[in-house]
């Protein structure tokens, strides 16, 4: 933006929210409101990848946006939205701006001309912005959704090796760790890769439980313990699909599986069901012909509806991860998720009831890898009250974690990974 328009807009009757690391500077009056839509909730999701600002309000609005890429003053991104109400929630919004946002330095909002506001965000690195509007979806009203994507990305695989190498040098074990039934350890060839994916995040809630607990939540948990476990065991590396509270697309999940190279996917969630009383723990695998029950069918349906509700930008033109979705599943990846499911399930039932005593089927998104065994793992009914107090039992998501490795371990007992990394 330059200095003339910089200063026009510090003229006349406009005022400025200035968000930054413990500064909050408010000036809004009854001229400055403008008439529109309602601000209903501000809600902002920093994450490495990108970082998320959300607005939901009661009614559509227009919006344009542009970055202000002028050398005297800082990176920016500009929004002006047209018929939104200047209310004092947009303090929520300034409020939330946190010292450590990887991409957000602070925040301005102001009345740009009658009705419009504009919304400006200094930035700390360069970002491909992502400005789009959601419909009504779930528990949610119109949303307008910025994500900050940025410019140049972490290198996932990168990152990987990276960790692994600055773990603590620990002697491999002459065999493999044994799962509760005694198999026959692989000869270890390579390192494996372990991809762990929690269910849900930022926007998309997943199932809420009645006393509270969200699904998002106890996948997390239970998906970081399970990564602490594999990373003590120096034959194996773990990616995890997000480490935080924000929303991932089906579509990137599978992507970032693929990027790492991963041997495994293993998708966490917390059932849900019409009935209270339902209960026990459950492994899906894909299916290429329709789904194994009328239950599963549903799963699958719930758990592919994450897009909408956590909010995709259907407008991307990204056609590397589009493509992720178009290729066909093999028989033979099929086949191998499978025999993984099994392997956990068997572990499930030491600890929990198991729903269905069989791996079951459906179409699951995020199971779509053609070139990666992968299963979604339904850990217990969040819906279920008992077994919503289970779930956020310290013990419990332990002994889950636990299970689930020991699954893991059990299948690559039986099917030692192809010879393709040294083990290093």
């Amino acid at each position: 933006m330059s200095k003339q328009r910089d200063k026009g807009n510090a003229s006349g009757r406009r005022r400025f929210i200035t968000a930054s690391a413990g500064t909050l500077v408010l000036a809004l009056t009854h001229h400055e409101i403008a008439f529109g839509a309602t601000l209903l909730a501000v809600r902002v999701w920093p994450a490495e990848d990108y970082t998320r600002v959300t607005l939901e309000h009661d009614g559509p609005l227009t919006f344009s946006h542009f970055m202000v890429r002028d050398p005297a003053h800082p990176l920016r991104l500009v929004v002006d939205i047209d018929g939104l109400d200047l209310t004092p929630t947009l303090k929520e919004l300034v409020g939330k701006i946190e010292a450590n946002d990887p991409y957000i330095a602070l925040v301005r909002v102001g009345q740009n001309r009658p009705k419009v506001a504009r919304l400006v965000i200094e930035l700390k690195e360069d970002i491909k912005p992502q400005v789009f509007s959601l419909e009504p979806v779930g528990p949610y009203q119109h949303r307008l959704v910025l994500d900050l994507y940025p410019v140049n990305p972490p290198d996932p695989l990168l990152a990987l090796l990276r960790e692994h190498a600055a773990r603590p040098e620990s002697k491999p074990p002459s065999t493999t760790p044994r799962p509760s039934t005694p198999v026959k350890p692989p000869e270890v060839q390579r390192i494996v890769t372990v991809a762990i994916d929690p269910g849900h995040g930022g926007e998309d809630p997943g199932a809420v439980g009645r006393g509270g607990t969200y699904e998002k939540t106890v996948t997390l948990e239970i998906g970081q313990r399970l990564r602490e476990m594999i990373a003590a065991d120096p034959t194996m590396r773990v990616a995890m699909t997000r480490d935080g509270d924000y929303f991932v697309p089906l579509r990137t999940r599978v992507a970032k599986a693929r990027a790492v190279h991963a041997d495994l996917f293993v998708s966490i969630h917390a059932d849900a069901w019409i009935r209270p009383d339902a209960r026990g723990s459950s492994v899906f695998a894909l299916s290429e012909n329709g789904a194994s029950s009328t239950a599963a069918a549903y799963m699958a349906k719930k758990e592919n509806s994450a897009d909408r509700v956590g909010g995709i930008n259907l407008a991307s033109k990204d056609r590397q991860l589009q493509r992720v979705l178009l290729d066909l599943s093999t028989t033979a990846q099929i086949n191998d998720s499978l025999k993984l499911g099994n392997s956990v399930l068997r572990e499930l039932e030491r600890i929990n009831r198991l729903h269905k005593p069989r791996v079951e089927q459906a179409g699951f998104a995020v199971l779509r890898a053609p070139d990666i065994p992968s299963i979604l793992v339904e850990t217990a009914f969040i819906s279920n009250p008992e077994e919503e107090k289970r779930l956020r039992d310290d013990d419990y998501q332990d002994r889950m974690a636990r299970a689930i490795l020991a699954g893991i371990k059990r299948y690559f007992a039986k099917n030692p990974p192809l010879a393709r990394t040294p083990l290093t």
